[in-house]
């Protein structure tokens, strides 16, 4: 049951019950109470006592369609947190209700004020429970204030707080997401209505629970609100950004969702790897018209298909997850041991190999002096003398030539991820795929959709250390089917239209070559994935080039 005493500040009696206000009027607004002898300021500001009891301390938001400030406030009687929602009687430039050309403020107030009372024996996990209604007139309430409503306080952060520090793993936001679809479903089979359809009425707890904290939503919510509302919480865990009000969004600190041509919110998994079709498709389900294909209508198919989502992934605990574009938290089961392998260096080893061959040299000759003067001191002068090692070589300041690569190999002097978008998947691993090492590789992220679906493909830019005649390159992968474009560029950085194609081919399981020959000399060679792999991925191990006349 909620709570709903409201015991007057320094009452020496017990605590009051609290009472019900006068049913409304026809019009809808609650008639005004009396009020005691004692004068109340005007307005609400940190340290305002409402009701002499309810101190608000930090103003942490405002839904201005419904008049309503949202205010972190201490309970004095029973010295605790709380949270108040303040429905105030503002000027219409202000966007709240109950201003001088809002004749209906009280009495839209007061409906609020009722739909309040009657939902004050829900509860549920997913929201904050109803503590206190202060219905307009109330003993200690400001003039100007047409009703408040007290709940539990939600620890945690909000919204914002929420995603400022990075991306949230899909599956961690769809589990948050879980308790306040719940709570929805259960509301809306009792004819209650949440209102979680504003950023900063939600609140998500320090164990990662998404829970409505505030109370007394608009009047005109009808649970569609509140299923577009969990839409638009699903969204913002996985973007970022807010899909609904652009107003609300820049209040509560948060980005607007970029939109489609036709006007709606582009899918998650344009803005990040690694999202379920699952929850792309809830995401823009819940958020579409009504008459769109594949619209959700009901909390209770929110509910059902996030707890299927949760499920599922934990059937297949037992597999690694595919990249979702964030790094795994200490506690996650799958925590990637992989590092990137550096690529060795061929002119700092060429340079250890002369420092070893120059002090192998020193110490043999060293050892041959000691020699001689050992043969010295024992024999009588007569005897022929051995030198142990070699005469010392007259230095040169000329460097050595470094010849070509045996066989015809060509050394590659750089290596980089080349994407259009900006993903530059597994750009730490790229290394791996001219270290001499077919034990080791470098793949792509695992698409949701085949190449150009969500972006035209993406690449490995290759530099050498000045121009060559390539005769052939031979690609070493474990994913057969992919396609790749091989082109030259004059720059690493060259924009794609501005890159030559030179030939395309399709990889098979192991080794695939690829002859080069005919093409110009080239600094730099692009091999463009255009088509992935099978499971919609692409994993290459070596590549290698042969130079021509070889």
């Amino acid at each position: 049951m909620s709570e709903l005493a409201s015991p007057p500040s320094g009452a020496a009696t017990p605590p009051r019950p609290f009472a019900r206000p006068p049913a409304p009027a026809s019009n809808g607004a609650v008639p005004e109470q009396k009020r005691n002898d004692h004068s109340v300021p005007s307005g609400t500001a940190t340290g305002t006592l409402l009701s002499g009891r309810y101190q608000l301390q930090t103003r942490v938001g405002s839904d201005t369609a419904a008049g309503a400030e949202f205010w972190r406030a201490l309970d004095t009687v029973l010295q605790r947190e709380v949270a108040v929602t303040v429905l105030r009687k503002l000027g219409p430039e202000a966007g709240a209700i109950g201003g001088e050309d809002d004749p209906t403020g009280p009495a839209r107030a007061g409906e609020m004020v009722v739909r309040a009372l009657r939902s004050g024996s829900f509860e549920h996990t997913g929201c904050s429970r109803l503590l206190d209604v202060l219905a307009p007139g109330t003993t200690g309430v400001p003039a100007d204030v047409l009703g408040a409503a007290v709940t539990e306080w939600v620890p945690g952060r909000s919204l914002a707080e929420t995603v400022s520090d990075g991306l949230i793993k899909p599956l961690a936001a769809a589990r948050a997401l879980i308790p306040l679809a719940a709570a929805a479903e259960e509301a809306h089979r009792h004819g209650l209505v949440l209102g979680c359809d504003h950023p900063q009425r939600v609140r998500v707890t320090p164990d990662g629970r998404a829970q409505l904290c505030f109370a007394l939503p608009r009047p005109d919510v009808e649970p569609a609100d509140d299923v577009r509302g969990l839409g638009a919480v699903l969204y913002t865990l996985l973007t970022s950004q807010w899909p609904l009000s652009a107003a609300d969004a820049a209040r509560a600190g948060l980005a607007a969702a970029e939109r489609t041509a036709t006007g709606e919110p582009t899918l998650p998994s344009r803005h990040r790897p690694g999202v379920p079709v699952e929850l792309d498709t809830l995401a823009t389900g819940t958020l579409g018209t009504t008459e769109s294909a594949g619209h959700v209508h009901t909390a209770a198919a929110v509910h059902r298909l996030l707890t299927e989502v949760v499920e599922e992934d934990d059937k297949v605990a037992l597999f690694p997850p595919a990249h979702d574009g964030v790094p795994p938290a200490p506690d996650d089961v799958w925590q990637d041991r992989s590092r990137a392998v550096p690529r060795a260096d061929p002119e700092r080893k060429r340079k250890m190999m002369i420092a070893l061959v120059s002090l192998g040299s020193a110490v043999l000759i060293a050892l041959g002096f000691v020699a001689i003067q050992l043969g010295a001191a024992f024999s009588d002068g007569g005897g022929p003398h051995i030198v142990v090692g070699s005469p010392p070589v007259a230095p040169s300041d000329a460097p050595p030539e470094a010849g070509p690569a045996r066989d015809g190999q060509v050394a590659v002097a750089a290596v980089d991820v080349y994407d259009t978008v900006g993903d530059r998947d597994n750009a730490g691993r790229i290394g791996r795929v001219v270290d001499g090492d077919p034990a080791t590789g470098w793949r792509t992220f695992v698409y949701n959709q085949q190449f150009p679906a969500l972006k035209p493909g993406v690449g490995i830019m290759m530099s050498f250390a000045s121009a060559v005649q390539l005769a052939e390159l031979s690609i070493e992968s474990p994913t057969p089917g992919t396609v790749v474009e091989i082109r030259s560029a004059t720059a690493a950085d060259t924009e794609f239209a501005d890159t030559v194609p030179i030939t395309t081919a399709t990889l098979r399981r192991g080794v695939t070559t690829i002859s080069l020959a005919g093409s110009q000399p080239v600094n730099h060679v692009l091999v463009w994935i255009k088509k992935l792999g099978d499971g919609n991925v692409s994993e290459i191990n070596e590549v290698q080039f042969r130079r021509a006349g070889v």
